[in-house]
């Protein structure tokens, strides 16, 4: 799909939509081909996408509290006893990000059109 049509059906700027793309090719999520016929397409199907593949080639990991990076990232982790609750939490988080793809979330502005079949009447 051309870049300015993506953007358009999005309603998001053009500037915006070109920095996510850019992440998105880099970690091969999404595909482009240049010239008069080029664009941007998925790069390997949407049910092999997850949720969780898209933030974190924009975002980078996903952490829901600083101790989650490792021990030494926070001075009161050795005493702390809401680890175990952060570490749970993140990780079912991530399950539900993981099992959520791109084919159950596209919008449906940005799905490819299905081709109307016509069903004749037969006469007799």
């Amino acid at each position: 799909m051309p870049f300015r049509e993506i953007a358009r059906r999005m309603t998001v700027p053009q500037d915006f939509l070109a920095k996510i793309l850019k992440q998105l090719v880099t970690r091969q999520l999404v595909a482009s081909t240049r010239g008069a016929h080029g664009g941007y397409k998925l790069g390997r199907p949407a049910r092999a996408i997850s949720f969780l593949d898209v933030i974190e080639a924009v975002e980078g990991p996903v952490v829901v509290n600083l101790c989650q990076e490792g021990h030494d990232a926070c001075r009161m982790a050795r005493a702390c006893t809401l680890y175990g609750v952060w570490k749970r939490g993140q990780e079912q988080m991530l399950d539900v990000y993981r099992t959520a793809t791109l084919d159950q979330l596209a919008m449906a502005e940005l799905r490819p059109v299905e081709p109307v079949h016509q069903i004749s009447a037969a006469g007799g």
